[in-house]
C-alpha cells in the first residue's frame, strides 16, 4: 500500500490537452466580428455582447474592454459556483458579491494580478465562510485563468 503525498508535496502537473481536437470535447464557444474599429459583436449560444475599448485607447466605449469582460467572467462564474454550492448544502448566501480587479505590475501589461473580494451577506459561520472561499479558488473559469489554458490559434 502506498502512502497519500505529504500536505506540503508539489501536486501533480495539470494533465496535458489532448492531441488533437477529435479527442476534446467542446465545452463552451463565442464568436466574435467586427466591421472595423474595435467594437466587437460577440455571440455565445443565443446570447450577444458587446466588446470595444474606451475612447482614450481608441474605441468608441460602446462595451466593456476585453480585460473587463475577463474580470466579469471571473467574477460571474465565482457568482454562480457559490450560489450552486450553497444550494446543495442548503446554505442561504443572501446577497453576494464579487469585485473583481486587476493589476500590472510596475506598468508591464504582461505580469499581472486578479484581486477578487467576495462579499456574501447571508447568515454563514466561520466554517461555511472558508469552505466557500476554497471553492471560490476552484471555479472553472478561475482554474482556466490561473492555469494559464493554451490558446491554439489557427489563421484562415
Amino acid at each position: 500500500m502506498t502512502e497519500p503525498p505529504a500536505a506540503d508535496a508539489p501536486s501533480d502537473p495539470p494533465p496535458a490537452p489532448p492531441a488533437t481536437q477529435a479527442e476534446a470535447v467542446l465545452a463552451a464557444r463565442s464568436v466574435a466580428t467586427s466591421l472595423g474599429g474595435y467594437r466587437t459583436d460577440i455571440r455565445s449560444a443565443r446570447h450577444h455582447v458587446v466588446a470595444d475599448e474606451p475612447v482614450d485607447r481608441g474605441g468608441t466605449d460602446e462595451g466593456p474592454s476585453p480585460m473587463q469582460l475577463l474580470l466579469g467572467a471571473v467574477a460571474s462564474c465565482t457568482n454562480i459556483t457559490l450560489h450552486m454550492y450553497a444550494e446543495r448544502k442548503g446554505w442561504d448566501l443572501g446577497h453576494v458579491k464579487v469585485d473583481c480587479r486587476m493589476f500590472f505590475a510596475d506598468g508591464d501589461r504582461k505580469r499581472q494580478s486578479i484581486e477578487r473580494t467576495i462579499t456574501l451577506g447571508g447568515p454563514l459561520d466561520a466554517a461555511q465562510r472558508a469552505r466557500l472561499a476554497d471553492i471560490a479558488e476552484r471555479t472553472p473559469v478561475t482554474l482556466a485563468v490561473r492555469d494559464a489554458t493554451p490558446v491554439v490559434t489557427t489563421l484562415r
